[in-house]
């Protein structure tokens, strides 16, 4: 679709009487090109892979997320928006909290460990909760749409992981709206209502306005695990902290705090903390190559937390990369069996199984990790293990998709396909024209456009009253161009409409 009917059905869908609609919370008429039901949808199909791509669940300690729920429904219940609310708590070190359309929420482990009370814990999930109800999500596509006439799903990444930058498909729409930068209005709109939820939940609202003050100040320290996870989507600021105080006044404070109650639930995750920090110097002593200091770092982690899963994954990776398969493979399986539903373990398992040459194994790996969060990677051996087996059809389908990311997978993926596609489509690579010469001989210019050294190519000549020649050229390099007499002549240059030519096959070499 161009871009002029795209803007056509926009101006249409904004003057038309369901373009517009009232906002539940600030009571304000928006625009509004998608339905409550798709927005719904958006938030109820995003939420799981955009768990994924952040860490997955935090599934070590259950109690944690109970907790966590029960302070966001307690909320959500004095909200102005019914929606199936949901709250969990992401395995990710890095602070940040976000909310889907619909009122799918998240809170990173790593945040939670900032907070000091159950107070300003209501105010992350009030101010996430506001801009659910308040739609804030679908305002964001309505932008998207208005300024490029389609919500773009762009690879993004939130994660360290070195699977990280090769997610792909509808997979990242959710990524793309929790990492976009909010707008002033939308950020003071979730401050204002969020500590009226808090109110009416009996919160202090206080506990809102020093928990903007510490990000201000945390913010002014520029550190970097807070500029990539909260503060990228929700910049702090001394606007906010001001209008905060002023909201405050205008509210009855005699709330709680709730720190003993607060404290307790988190008494778990903070006494494994020393666990994470093993985790985290592991993940740079890989990316320093430092592989000795990365296996004791991460046994360290285990010894101190056997139960985490992300542990035993990154070490199964970590093996695999020195290509210590059989120990890469019993890591992924200790990771396997604290959590079977986190993608990256299904991902690496299965690359190990590849590795190893057991195609069977690491196709249903691979697979199951697709079903979770389709990567590239995984996308790009498939396509491999089914053209080893013979299935070329399906290889391609494979590698075309893997063929649309960036760096060296996408690149391996596109050549490959595209050797493929070229026994099938040989015309796509081998651009040909007709031309006469100076003594009205036909000749054929013949352009090889794909990136290979082309062997055999067939080309056909045909006439329209019937006949037909073929010639064969033995080779042609990529990017070069031949003229080639066919032998044919003509007496006027009107007869050469008469004749086409085809590429009937090439060869790569």
């Amino acid at each position: 679709m161009k871009l002029i009917p795209q803007l056509a059905l926009i101006i249409v869908l904004a003057l038309s009487p369901w373009g517009c609609a009232v906002n539940p919370v600030t009571g304000k008429s928006e625009l509004s090109l998608i339905s409550e039901n798709q927005e719904l949808a958006i938030g109820r199909e995003q939420y799981v892979p955009t768990q994924q791509i952040q860490g997955g669940q935090y599934s070590v300690d259950p109690e944690l997320t109970r907790y966590v729920n029960t302070v966001g429904q307690r909320l959500a219940a004095v909200s102005d928006r019914a929606l199936p609310y949901e709250f969990v708590v992401l395995n990710n070190s890095i602070p940040n909290a976000w909310a889907l359309p619909g009122g799918k929420i998240a809170i990173t482990r790593g945040l939670l460990l900032e907070l000091n009370n159950e107070a300003e814990l209501a105010a992350v999930v009030a101010h996430e909760i506001v801009h659910a109800a308040a739609r804030h999500g679908a305002q964001t596509i309505n932008r998207n749409i208005l300024m490029q006439g389609v919500l773009l799903a762009a690879t993004l990444s939130t994660s360290d992981s070195e699977y990280s930058n090769y997610i792909m498909g509808a997979a990242t729409l959710g990524t793309r709206l929790v990492t976009q930068k909010y707008g002033r209005s939308a950020e003071l709109e979730a401050d204002y209502y969020g500590m009226q939820y808090m109110a009416r939940a009996g919160y202090n609202p206080r506990a809102a306005v020093a928990l903007q003050k510490t990000f201000v100040r945390l913010s002014e320290d520029r550190k970097t695990n807070w500029l990539e996870g909260l503060f990228a989507s929700h910049p702090p600021s001394e606007e906010r902290v001001n209008r905060n105080l002023r909201t405050v006044a205008e509210l009855t404070i005699d709330g709680e705090y709730a720190e003993d109650r607060f404290q307790r639930n988190l008494a778990y995750l903070r006494s494994k903390q020393p666990a994470y920090k093993s985790f985290e110097d592991a993940r740079k002593n890989i990316a320093n190559n430092e592989y000795q200091l990365a296996h004791a770092s991460l046994d360290q982690a285990i010894r101190l937390e056997p139960k985490e899963a992300q542990f035993y994954a990154l070490n199964g990776d970590l093996y695999r990369a020195q290509k210590k398969y059989l120990e890469a493979q019993q890591q992924y399986n200790k990771a396997m069996q604290r959590d079977a539903g986190w993608y990256q373990i299904y991902l690496g398992r299965g690359l190990n199984y590849v590795r190893q040459n057991r195609y069977n194994l690491a196709k249903a790996d691979l697979e199951k990790s697709n079903s979770l969060v389709p990567t590239a990677i995984a996308m790009n051996e498939l396509g491999k293990i089914a053209l080893d087996s013979g299935r070329r059809s399906q290889a391609k389908e494979y590698f075309q998709a893997a063929s649309t990311a960036k760096g060296e997978v996408g690149q391996e993926a596109t050549l490959a396909f595209m050797k493929l596609d070229i026994a099938e489509n040989p015309g796509r690579y081998v651009a040909s024209q007709l031309f006469l010469n100076e003594d009205n001989g036909v000749q054929i210019q013949l352009t090889n456009r794909s990136p290979f050294n082309l062997g055999e190519v067939t080309i056909v000549l045909v006439r329209d009253r019937g006949g037909s020649s073929i010639q064969i050229i033995r080779s042609l390099a990529p990017s070069r161009r031949i003229l080639l007499n066919t032998g044919v002549k003509v007496s006027a240059a009107q007869e050469l409409s008469e004749y086409s030519v085809f590429i009937k096959s090439v060869a790569v070499l």
